[in-house]
């Protein structure tokens, strides 16, 4: 919507799907390879290195805003990593600030208690500017705290409701996206003035892929592609599933990162699925097939030595639903690599 507006405007988000240089953007362009490599070999120059070295995650952050300095944006677009007051990202002074939900996720990092979490995401607010928290998706505790940091730090708290109805040319699909939508909406108008037809030209060019993401795959079976990776993700997938008809229709492909709450985000999905194959993403911090078959309690679930094969194995079954990919965004990255390799 800013760059609908002619504001030139950076994103970082994280984690990507499929490359690095998602998680930078200029205007609507992903940053190129040759551009972040540059950055990252700049930053090196003067980082120490071994333990006292920056993080992964930090030296990313510290590249995008080095790119956005470099292309002169007027407004950046930062997501947080973990939390907010220790988070990296968090050496920004920011013109506002917004809360989309607090929930039950990385406890044992922010916990280990929901309001714990609340004061950990309250650390993003500033004295004097404006701070958005959505009417939904946080409980009365949590919410509580979040007002009270609010009025420590001296941030104006604003809770911002849902819309009623799905935005005309809206492409981001679900219930929980109208929330979202009324953040990103107030948010924008905060720092920029936005038309009706500045919003719907901003809308129109949405693209966020690996949430709640249809995949048409000629000669194979349509993807259904949701990086849900924590209870309330897997609570709006299934709201979803449940809206549109397709519970009971889908077959599941589920994998997801040892240190999460698996069982809790298997179990929506799983009430609404056919056939269900376990596999493990490429990733260090995977669950591997046969430990997540004992965690959820289910022997008697399939498992596929890759999502590859798990993938295969799902195209080859009859079905008029599409293929539901759930339980971790990394799951959701190789699949969409998968299909851009195919």
């Amino acid at each position: 919507m800013l760059t609908a507006a002619d504001v030139r405007c950076g994103l970082y988000t994280s984690p990507h799907l499929v490359s690095v240089t998602e998680r930078v953007r200029i205007a609507d362009r992903d940053v190129s390879t040759v551009l972040l490599d540059d950055v990252l070999s700049f930053i090196a120059s003067f980082a120490p290195s071994g333990l006292r070295g920056p993080t992964y995650f930090e030296a990313l952050t510290v590249a995008a805003f080095e790119l956005f300095r470099r292309s002169r944006v007027s407004i950046a677009v930062v997501e947080v990593g973990i939390g907010g007051r220790l988070d990296a990202t968090n050496v920004l002074e920011p013109d506002v600030s917004v809360v989309t939900n607090v929930a039950a996720d990385h406890l044992d990092i922010l916990g280990p208690t929901l309001e714990d979490v609340a004061r950990e995401k309250a650390g993003i607010f500033r004295k004097g500017q404006p701070a958005l928290i959505g009417s939904k998706g946080t409980a009365d505790g949590p919410r509580e705290v979040l007002h009270e940091e609010a009025l420590r730090i001296g941030a104006r708290l604003v809770t911002i409701p849902p819309l009623e109805a799905a935005a005309p040319g809206d492409p981001l699909p679900g219930a929980h996206q109208r929330q979202n939508l009324a953040l990103a909406l107030a948010a924008a108008r905060a720092v920029a003035p936005l038309s009706e037809e500045t919003v719907r030209r901003g809308l129109a060019g949405v693209r966020w892929p690996g949430r709640l993401q249809t995949l048409a795959r000629p000669g194979f079976r349509t993807l259904l592609v949701d990086g849900a990776h924590n209870p309330p993700g897997a609570s709006a997938l299934a709201e979803y599933l449940d809206e549109t008809g397709l519970a009971g229709r889908v077959d599941l492909l589920f994998g997801g990162m040892a240190d999460k709450d698996l069982a809790n985000v298997f179990g929506p999905l799983a009430a609404r699925a056919r056939r269900i194959v376990l596999v493990a993403p490429d990733s260090l911090r995977a669950e591997t097939p046969e430990n997540l078959r004992l965690r959820l309690g289910r022997p008697d679930l399939e498992t596929a030595p890759s999502v590859a094969e798990g993938l295969a194995r799902l195209d080859a079954s009859i079905g008029d639903g599409p293929i539901l990919v759930a339980g971790s965004l990394y799951l959701a990255g190789e699949v969409l690599r998968l299909r851009s390799e195919a």
